[in-house]
């Protein structure tokens, strides 16, 4: 952790949150751990990511470099037979069966996917190994960096902001009305956006703070984060690709939860010995990479290109870019030590963050319930920089940020092994189970209880078909509307929308998993929906990220729980943005053809359910 204290930086729109002198390399005789951090010369020592402190001596050296040399062949070696084999076979089978599913490379099973990890790992390699040492150092010295300089100094003038704004904007209308004019019904999923922005600038905590090049360049990027992911069709296809890959991954969580809890459990379905056992699974392998170094890196770089796009400070951006892959508790470790720091504004982001996302840990239980992978994480990563466009529009920044890129180091693990990391991994995420299955018992409890005290209520009048849950969905009607839900689905879809406010989105996905499955919903009355309830904003969510925010700065305890009840409200709102825009994009054909595969496969599981 740096000891050198920065000073403090105004958030100025599309500012990066330091000097322009701190963009000069870092001169290794006054501080050589930021020299060595800042060139990346690292290596793994004891199985984790340590700067070099001590030269290797001759025979150490020639050791490690002839098992390097003798991975490179095997891995090559490897490589070519699986092309000599995947040539036999395809002409084989192509020549005589016709087989489509073996015919051309499938980028996304077999031989196509051995092609784009051997083509990223060596691509990788010859970057920060060849070329970066080479060539990129002194490329980002001599243009790169000069003409950075000049952008930043020309993009703060206010005739060049307000001319790449209205450029942005144009581009996108005409892009929505090539979209949308054969679907006018489409553009309905506008009015939510345009409402809540309006909401924003008249509860904004102080409007004439409010620097609008933030928030809409946030919007924009998470609008082109739609096209890429659900509109195109290349970038469909990767998160596809990525979101079958997933769950995937989390399916082999079901191998150690049969072994533990027996076949009939996991058959049965049972939530909390078939579902949350995955996120032992997940914890386990975070906490690996997090020990290894390997989240931090990836963290940082995407905080990083959402501190350069949007202008905002380190910390809340690092933290931003952390929620599409972390919880909301535990992506604040990331910054423990600089939480003190924080000015309002930026815990206010960090939050709205948090309660917009949701983490990898739990997408299985989504999935189990018939939400589509792509959708969960397409959300999250939409989610990314909206949460930061919303969380300066409704509490603008006010004061100086305490923290800049140049001074802040992401904390390392504390496990003192790989070993060590992967059983705290595992053994922490009892914590996690332990409270979503109390939230969860006590949350529906609590409902229930209200549903049959508004039954009572209601019975004494004559209205015996009233629950809380009824009069509460009927609040959202409005608000599915605006998101584009078609009017035969907007009550269902309130429901859902209800349930995940004041339950959780577990019991929402259920939920809208059982009117999938019986199809009472357009898909693209679920697409939508799925968007909409994709994030952590609930009650008990809430008092969760309060009490673990608290424990790591006690300090700002009244900090943090001024701005909780906003931030609650903003993340809410980010999701259902998400939504509006889903709602636009969202093909209706594609998306039908989409949930037919996930009705067929929840189907197929009921028929081994009812087998066992």
């Amino acid at each position: 952790m740096a000891t050198q204290t920065s000073k403090g930086v105004s958030n100025n729109s599309y500012e990066l949150d330091q000097d322009m002198d701190a963009l000069e390399p870092p001169n290794p005789a006054n501080n050589k751990t930021d020299f060595q951090l800042a060139n990346m010369t690292e290596v793994w020592s004891d199985g984790k990511l340590d700067a070099i402190d001590q030269p290797e001596s001759k025979y150490k050296r020639l050791v490690r470099r002839l098992l390097i040399f003798l991975i490179h062949v095997a891995v090559v070696g490897y490589f070519s037979y699986a092309t000599y084999h995947y040539h036999d076979l395809t002409h084989y089978h192509c020549k005589y069966f016709i087989d489509e599913t073996v015919c051309g490379i499938q980028f996304c099973t077999g031989y196509g996917m051995l092609v784009l990890l051997f083509g990223f790992i060596y691509l990788g390699l010859f970057y920060f190994y060849i070329f970066k040492p080479t060539v990129g150092r002194r490329l980002h010295r001599k243009f790169l960096q000069p003409a950075s300089r000049i952008w930043h100094k020309i993009s703060r003038m206010r005739i060049v902001s307000a001319a790449i704004i209205s450029l942005l904007l144009a581009g996108l209308a005409v892009f929505l009305y090539f979209e949308t004019r054969d679907e006018p019904q489409k553009l309905m999923s506008l009015v939510a956006p345009c409402v809540f922005i309006l909401i924003g600038y008249i509860f904004s905590t102080k409007r004439s703070a409010i620097k609008w090049r933030i928030v809409i360049t946030g919007i924009t990027c998470q609008f082109l984060l739609g096209i890429l992911c659900i509109r195109w069709e290349v970038g469909r296809a990767i998160f596809r690709c990525l979101g079958d890959k997933v769950a995937t991954f989390l399916g082999y969580a079901t191998d150690g939860a049969r072994f533990v809890f027996g076949d009939t459990l996991i058959n049965e379905n049972v939530f909390a010995f078939a579902i949350l056992p995955v996120i032992f699974f997940c914890s386990f392998f975070i906490s690996v990479l997090y020990y290894l170094g390997a989240m931090q890196w990836i963290v940082m770089k995407l905080g990083w290109i959402l501190q350069s796009i949007l202008g905002t400070t380190v910390c809340e951006s690092v933290i931003a870019a952390a929620n599409i892959f972390l919880g909301m508790s535990e992506s604040p470790l990331l910054i423990r030590p600089y939480i003190v720091k924080l000015t309002h504004s930026e815990i206010h982001a960090i939050m709205v963050s948090g309660f917009c996302t949701v983490s990898g840990t739990v997408l299985a239980a989504y999935l189990s319930f018939g939400a589509s992978t792509a959708h969960l994480i397409t959300s999250s990563v939409m989610a990314a920089p909206a949460a930061l466009a919303f969380a300066k529009l409704y509490m603008p920044e006010t004061e100086k940020s305490q923290t800049s890129s140049d001074s802040i180091q992401l904390e390392k693990s504390t496990d003192s092994s790989l070993l060590d990391a992967a059983s705290n991994g595992a053994t922490n995420a009892i914590q996690i189970v332990l409270g979503i299955i109390a939230n969860i018992v006590a949350f529906i409890a609590f409902v229930a209880f209200l549903n049959g005290l508004v039954n009572w209520l209601g019975e004494r009048v004559g209205l015996e078909d009233i629950d809380f849950e009824w009069i509460f969905s009927k609040l959202f009607i409005p608000l599915a509307w605006a998101m584009g839900v078609p009017n035969q689905d907007c009550d269902k879809i309130a429901k859902v929308v209800a349930t995940k406010t004041i339950i959780n989105e577990f019991v929402a996905y259920e939920r809208l998993g059982e009117y999938i499955k019986n199809n009472q919903i357009t898909a693209r009355s679920a697409g939508i929906a799925t968007f909409a309830i994709c994030g952590f904003a609930n009650p008990s969510s809430l008092g969760i990220l309060i009490g673990s925010l608290s424990a790591m700065a006690p300090t700002r305890r009244l900090s943090i729980t001024t701005v909780a009840i906003r931030a609650f409200i903003v993340g809410s709102i980010v999701c259902f943005i998400s939504a509006s825009f889903a709602g636009i994009l969202i093909q209706e054909e594609e998306e039908s053809e989409s949930y037919a595969k996930i009705i067929q496969q929840l189907s197929m599981k009921n028929a081994t359910k009812a087998m066992g």
